[in-house]
């Protein structure tokens, strides 16, 4: 049957509405339900967040929390190895459904990719080899202080601030490179978030670092998607509840982040 070369304005409106229910319809859930499995960037190597433990497997706390999440999706999980300047392309070209990382939620990276819910808070925190004359984050502000920093981090950004008469040297990534770079005097002091320079520096021998007691700021880390996938973020914000009422979230947080009981089998 022929469709009418006119059609009713209200008929057109329903045309129009069944399209964007169509549209609406083919989601990122949909499409992590059909291949069945949960793509994830990661950094290689991001103790505790991420990391390749001793045994040679995947493991840290945003790992282990993005596992449970395959898991109550019903689907696998397959982790894409990034250094941290990789993990934003990887999840805008569409490699990755979602990023799990030690991230903080700031407005220019939000106009890139869309932020879930907070699902820890963290500060940055110096840290100096023991034993330098740097004993102190004041001490770390004198003139042509080597401020040992993450590319593309907002303790990069922060340094600029904290230590306007340093040489901030960037490096790209992982936390460790930092603590390195202290350890071997190629840097006085480093700048990164507080659980990172804990979980890392817990990998070199005991005394090896000083890690200041201020923190510099309250910063929320959060797991990221694309703002296509609005659907898949509305089910990790609740996913972040539900863990955070029963319990699962604050385990993980005991063990990872607030503890180093990890490093006994990891």
């Amino acid at each position: 049957m022929k469709m009418p070369k006119f059609l009713p304005p209200l008929l057109l409106a329903g045309l129009g509405f069944l399209g964007v229910a169509a549209s609406v319809h083919a989601s990122t859930l949909d499409d992590i339900q059909k291949r069945g499995e949960l793509r994830i960037a990661v950094q290689t190597q991001g103790p505790p967040f991420s990391m390749i433990d001793k045994n040679g497997e995947r493991t840290g706390s945003a790992v282990e929390l993005a596992k449970l999440m395959a898991q109550e999706m019903g689907v696998k999980v397959v982790f894409l190895d990034l250094d941290w300047d990789g993990l934003l392309p990887a999840l805008i070209s569409g490699k990755a459904d979602l990023l799990a990382a030690d991230m903080t939620p700031t407005l220019a990276r939000a106009t890139k990719v869309a932020f879930t819910k907070p699902w820890l808070y963290v500060g940055p925190v110096v840290a100096t080899k023991e034993g330098s004359k740097f004993t102190s984050t004041n001490a770390c502000k004198a003139p042509g202080t080597k401020i040992a920093v993450l590319f593309g981090s907002t303790g990069e950004k922060l340094s600029k601030t904290v230590f306007p008469k340093g040489v901030i040297k960037s490096y790209k990534g992982g936390g460790t490179l930092l603590l390195d770079a202290v350890k071997n005097g190629q840097a006085d002091c480093l700048l990164n978030d507080s659980s990172a320079v804990a979980g890392q520096s817990a990998g070199y021998p005991k005394g090896t670092f000083k890690i200041m007691p201020d923190l510099l700021a309250r910063e929320p880390l959060a797991y990221a998607t694309r703002y296509d996938s609005l659907d898949l973020l509305t089910w990790i914000n609740l996913f972040i509840d539900q863990t955070t009422l029963d319990g699962r979230l604050q385990k993980n947080l005991d063990y990872w982040v607030n503890s180093t009981k990890w490093k006994e089998t990891h």
